[in-house]
């Protein structure tokens, strides 16, 4: 089924949908596809008079909830605030190519932190919610940069030496490592519940403009001429869409661009790095997260 579009997209109406970064870029096209097809969308961002706003345009069925997953006190907050059973969650949200070193409001670095740490415990806290669904479905959202990425689990959060590109492919990579053991430790446990993943290729989003803009004249010209070899957000937003609505997804899968190397073009199934896919790794991956984060679920099978 490569080649899927939004025509091939089921209608949504009965569904909760939970969409982390749904203010902008590709979560702010998941979130509206899927509320313009019925669901009733959780928009889940930091700065809720954005949402709001977000939320207008939208129309549809959409809530706002405060979510700021650099904070474990804001993530707990606000899975405590949601009550009804949950179909659908869109882990999208993310950070990208920071400067200097910086770190959560719980002293994990920022790009880790956010991007997989958050949405790990956040996952694990709303995992009643997602239970209760009758078909419920969680979304990673992965990068080709996890391909060349590596754990080092000796200094897994780069306090020393580092660099922020190869901190964003390790973060982008334990995302897709936490997918994949998500998808394990569900089916061994008998869950309904299905993991699967995707990744947007290479896609104009505001992320990277917003990322260089501290390196000066230089670095914005350098930014926005990357942003000229990319894709529009709404063709990136697509192997999301399908992970999270088709309904021939099993647990595990894995969806992006086809086309030249997998940055842009058609949707079909991509492909996972070795270390992704390793089960060890997954399994350490998963404690470091748990004593980190302070959230246990879904004990290894």
């Amino acid at each position: 089924m490569s080649g899927w579009t939004l025509e091939r997209m089921p209608d949504q109406r009965g569904r909760v949908a939970v969409v982390t970064g749904a203010n902008s870029g590709l979560g702010l096209v998941t979130a509206t596809e899927l509320a313009r097809r019925g669901a009733h969308v959780v928009l889940a961002v930091r700065d809720t008079g954005a949402g709001e706003r977000v939320a207008r345009g939208i129309g549809g069925d959409c809530a706002v909830q405060e979510l700021d997953l650099a904070s474990l006190r804001s993530v707990k907050a606000f899975a405590g605030r949601i009550e009804k059973p949950v179909d659908l969650l869109v882990n999208n949200a993310g950070v990208v190519l920071l400067g200097p070193r910086r770190v959560t409001q719980d002293g994990f670095e920022l790009q880790l932190g956010t991007n997989m740490l958050g949405h790990f415990a956040l996952t694990g806290l709303l995992l009643d919610r997602l239970r209760a669904a009758p078909a419920a479905r969680v979304v990673s959202l992965s990068s080709i940069t996890h391909k060349t990425a590596h754990l080092d689990f000796g200094d897994l959060q780069f306090e020393r030496n580092y660099r922020a590109s190869p901190a964003y492919g390790r973060s982008k990579l334990a995302t897709t490592v936490f997918g994949v053991e998500l998808d394990r430790r569900l089916r061994a446990s008998g869950s309904t519940v299905v993991s699967a993943l995707a990744h947007p290729g290479l896609t104009r989003t505001n992320l990277t403009p917003r990322a260089w803009e501290h390196r000066g004249r230089l670095g914005r010209v350098i930014a926005w001429g990357g942003l000229l070899a990319t894709q529009p957000v709404e063709q990136g937003a697509l192997p999301q869409l399908r992970a999270a609505t088709d309904p021939g997804v099993r647990g595990g899968d894995f969806f992006g661009p086809v086309g030249l190397f997998e940055t842009r073009g058609r949707v079909g199934d991509a492909r996972i790095s070795r270390e992704a896919a390793d089960p060890g790794v997954g399994r350490r991956l998963w404690a470091v997260a748990e004593e980190l984060t302070g959230v246990s679920f879904l004990s290894a099978p």
